[in-house]
């Protein structure tokens, strides 16, 4: 009777900190919806770009897929993407799909442009490669 309740304790020990473990790498993986506004892209291709993928700027992360459908009228991939507010997109910036190395996780990642005029919420970088 003793033995199994050390082990019905210790196995709620592991439990409990497994649960903690998960909360802390959660809370540190900067997960979630990035608060921002949303703007879109149509590619030829997205290999591997799905909801949640990042969007990087010279390589830091400034926001995240949200959404991608096939147009079916176009057969072209339609990406949206939400940007960190704090961020101003110039209109001539080109965007690609890139990877952390041969094995790497996708993301979008963007060329900023020169452009002074900046993309307004809702609009779309028309340059992609992809």
């Amino acid at each position: 009777m003793r033995k199994n309740l050390i082990e019905t304790v210790m196995g709620g020990v592991v439990l409990i900190v497994a649960a903690l473990f998960i909360v802390f790498a959660y809370s540190k993986a900067e997960v979630g919806k990035v608060e921002g506004y949303e703007i879109k892209a149509k590619f030829d291709r997205i290999d591997g770009i799905l909801a949640g993928s990042d969007v990087r700027m010279s390589g830091i992360k400034i926001g995240t897929v949200t959404s991608s459908a096939l147009d079916p009228k176009t057969y072209f991939a339609n990406v949206s993407m939400n940007i960190r507010s704090d961020i101003r997109i110039p209109e001539d910036t080109s965007i690609a799909v890139s990877s952390d190395g041969l094995l790497g996780d996708k993301f979008l990642a963007l060329s900023p442009g020169g452009a002074d005029e900046m993309l307004p919420p809702g609009g779309e970088i028309t340059t992609t490669q992809g």
